[in-house]
């Protein structure tokens, strides 16, 4: 701020321009370096469309496992061996590829853990994706 020296009245405001100066210098130095960067096309493939419609396929039937409290599991009704589970559930990813059927697991209040984390890891070595719990 500056002041006027003989008497008269009040203090003299003056802008200081300097820190306005230093943002403009530095807006201009960053618009010559992007400008050249804008004017350059840059190639995007972007999709094409088609005429061709799709038809969803059909979901295959869902694979029923019970488990009872004697930790006996059923694959659609059939009884079944829990180490056979893995070789079936790939079998069933493999026949119906990029449509995986959903697993749908029915527990028996009284079953253990051991046998819920066989048929876990089993489906999760199979790449099953769609595992529903049902009463």
């Amino acid at each position: 701020m500056a002041f006027r020296a003989a008497g008269n009245s009040g203090p003299l405001a003056e802008i200081n321009v300097t820190p306005l100066v230093d943002v403009m210098l530095v807006l201009l130095i960053i618009f010559i370096v992007t400008a050249p960067m804008i004017s350059m096309p840059i190639p995007v493939d972007l999709p094409q469309k088609t005429t061709s419609v799709v038809p969803p396929l059909d979901p295959p039937p869902p694979i029923e496992l019970r488990v009872d409290a004697a930790n006996q599991v059923t694959w659609n009704g059939q009884a079944m061996p829990v180490a056979a589970l893995q070789a079936r559930m790939q079998e069933q990813a493999q026949s119906h590829a990029g449509n995986l059927p959903e697993l749908r697991i029915a527990t028996d209040p009284g079953t253990e853990y051991e046998v819920m984390a066989k048929i876990l890891a089993a489906a999760n070595n199979a790449h099953l994706q769609r595992i529903a719990f049902v009463h």
